[in-house]
């Protein structure tokens, strides 16, 4: 059978629930040597997988990924949601970066990317690999290649009728299409560094370039250590991610708020919980609430660590009972990380 009409495609994708779509040629991404840079410049931290050989390799060469890959399919599906400023701010609670808000993306994204690789196959045979953020690719920079948006000065992918809140996957697949689509511009920031400017821990040290070190994502995901002390002020009350230089990007303000029940908070406590809540989370309540979410990763007594540190900016000594709580029930990290706090409040 021959392979379906790009558009025909396409109208699959939208019928599937994606917002944006795009095909290109499976080709290396073309921030490859600017990725190797960052890492030979140690900005990836701790997340050691990130540099090793076998992943290097396969970002080099996508068919180490697949082998005979001709095709990259890139789908974006819109993720935010409305909610109160003043109850995200409020320093008593903990704030959650807004693609943790709902369940967990991951679980949306692949069965959904599975059921349109499937699809192409009742119309020609192909062998595919599906990925959502877990595989060794430069997943923005090919969504830019394939026009889904522009990487801007935050490092972040840009569609400029829809701002950057919205999620990627990808499909690789053997297939060649009959048309592919075309790059986005490289940028369209312009002049602008609001995101630059307002990043509270400057994890920004040129435009284009973030240091995963500084970052208040990687600190409060991807980092198992202790948080540095002298960035621990600066995090304000962020327990898990960070949303600021997409908040202040002019971009979003064409942001569409998705439909997709999936993604949104069904209980205050997915958006932004107490802090004293959480400080005090056993494993059942912690499983209870986080379970199907992104949250769930980094497990409960990193995300009491992180609550540690958002208590100690709080100015809020309501919440030294918890943290003396956690200061005597909790591992060595937390003991840490709740003595700092206590003495920023005492």
């Amino acid at each position: 059978m021959n392979t379906p009409h790009v558009q025909t495609i396409k109208q699959k994708a939208y019928d599937l629930g994606f917002n944006i779509v795009g095909i290109i040629p499976a080709q290396p991404a073309n921030t490859l040597e600017a990725y190797f840079r960052w890492i030979h410049a140690n900005m990836h931290g701790s997340m050691t997988y990130l540099a090793r050989e076998d992943r290097q390799i396969r970002r080099r060469d996508l068919n180490y990924i697949l082998n005979g890959v001709k095709s990259m399919l890139i789908v974006g599906v819109d993720y935010r949601i409305a909610m109160p400023e003043d109850m995200l701010t409020d320093p008593s609670r903990g704030r959650i970066a807004s693609y943790a808000w709902g369940y967990d993306y991951h679980d949306w994204l692949t069965p959904r990317l599975e059921a349109l690789a499937t699809w192409l196959c009742d119309s020609v045979h192909h062998h595919y690999k599906v990925y959502v953020d877990t595989g060794a690719i430069l997943e923005r920079a090919h969504a830019q290649t394939a026009g889904l948006g522009f990487i801007g000065k935050n490092t972040m992918l840009i569609h400029p009728r829809r701002g950057s809140y919205f999620f990627i996957g990808e499909i690789l697949t053997d297939m060649t299409f009959d048309e592919y689509d075309t790059p986005h511009r490289s940028t369209m920031c312009g002049t602008c560094t609001r995101c630059l400017s307002a990043c509270p821990t400057d994890a920004f040290p040129q435009p284009y370039v973030l240091d995963a070190r500084q970052c208040i994502s990687y600190l409060t995901i991807e980092h198992k250590g202790d948080i540095p002390p002298d960035l621990r002020p600066k995090m304000g009350n962020w327990i898990f991610g960070c949303d600021v230089c997409q908040d202040v990007c002019p971009w979003n303000r064409f942001t569409n708020h998705t439909s997709e029940i999936y993604f949104s908070a069904n209980d205050i406590n997915r958006v932004a919980p107490r802090l004293a809540d959480v400080l005090i989370l056993d494993d059942d309540t912690f499983s209870g609430i986080y379970a199907h979410t992104p949250i769930r990763r980094i497990g409960r007594e990193r995300l009491i660590r992180n609550a540690c540190i958002a208590a100690g900016n709080s100015d809020d000594r309501s919440l030294l009972p918890a943290l003396y709580h956690v200061y005597k029930h909790g591992n060595d990290q937390i003991r840490t990380h709740a003595d700092w706090a206590i003495a920023q409040l005492g």
